[in-house]
């Protein structure tokens, strides 16, 4: 029996191909028949009044679409994607995130971690920027998702999944909730919406093709995948006074 191929971060293409990214994007728009899960989150933010929030790998913002103004910050690392993208803005590495600690209220990372080949770490640049009781949200899909065009679909296990997330987050989070989704959410009405799907997918647009080629159409395709959020612990003043003493000896004896 062959081992079990390791996790591969997805490449990151949207400065090379970025209409990859936007015809992802339009089926999802188009075919998709349940309430995108930027908007869930949002929703969410607004309810708790815990914004403005860092979007980290925002793209072309669609989380902004669904917040009032002065209620986001992007980050991508991609100049593509962030031309398209509201302000405020940033270009920026998920690893290495450009703002002191304790900065944002909450933090959102939609699709993203999946593209880290070690995704703790910007788990981690999450939490120090974010506020103690800050709110962290995560989307994924599921290493099952689609499974009706699976054989058409890349075969490469991602470095993080709905499956992976919530031990993920427990690592350095609190209070992780996991929503997951799995139902028939995206109809494709026709041979080139399959191919379109495909391709947003990441899958090779000849291959996409073949497979649009032979379809049965319409064609429900079952969507997997999950949302998950998780708070920042909060300070007690047995850890903030450890924290205190921590930095002063971190920052040496006093100047004479």
């Amino acid at each position: 029996m062959p081992p079990p191929r390791r996790p591969k971060a997805v490449p990151c293409d949207y400065d090379r191909d970025p209409e990859r990214f936007r015809t992802a994007r339009a089926v999802q728009r188009r075919h998709g028949v349940a309430r995108d899960v930027h908007e869930r989150v949002a929703r969410r933010l607004l309810a708790e009044r815990l914004t403005p929030v860092l979007d980290i790998g925002c793209g072309e913002g669609e989380l902004a679409g669904h917040l009032p103004d002065g209620a986001w910050v992007g980050l991508d690392s991609s100049p593509t994607m962030l031309a398209g993208a509201p302000p405020p803005n940033v270009v920026g590495d998920a690893t290495a995130l450009p703002f002191p600690d304790g900065s944002f209220d909450s933090a959102a990372l939609l699709y993203v971690l999946y593209h880290l080949p070690d995704p703790a770490l910007g788990l981690g640049e999450a939490h120090r920027v974010l506020r103690p009781g800050g709110l962290i949200a995560v989307a994924a899909p599921s290493r099952h998702d689609s499974p009706e065009l699976a054989q058409w679909l890349p075969k490469r296990p991602l470095t993080f999944d709905a499956e992976l997330a919530p031990a993920l987050l427990g690592e350095r989070f609190a209070d992780v909730e996991v929503d997951r989704w799995d139902a028939p959410l995206v109809e494709l009405p026709s041979r080139r919406a399959v191919r379109d799907y495909l391709i947003g997918k990441g899958s090779d647009p000849a291959r996409a093709q073949a497979a649009a080629e032979i379809a049965d159409v319409p064609l429900s395709v079952t969507k997997r995948g999950a949302v998950a959020f998780a708070r920042k612990r909060r300070l007690t003043a047995g850890s903030a006074t450890r924290a205190g003493r921590a930095a002063s000896r971190a920052a040496g004896p006093p100047a004479a």
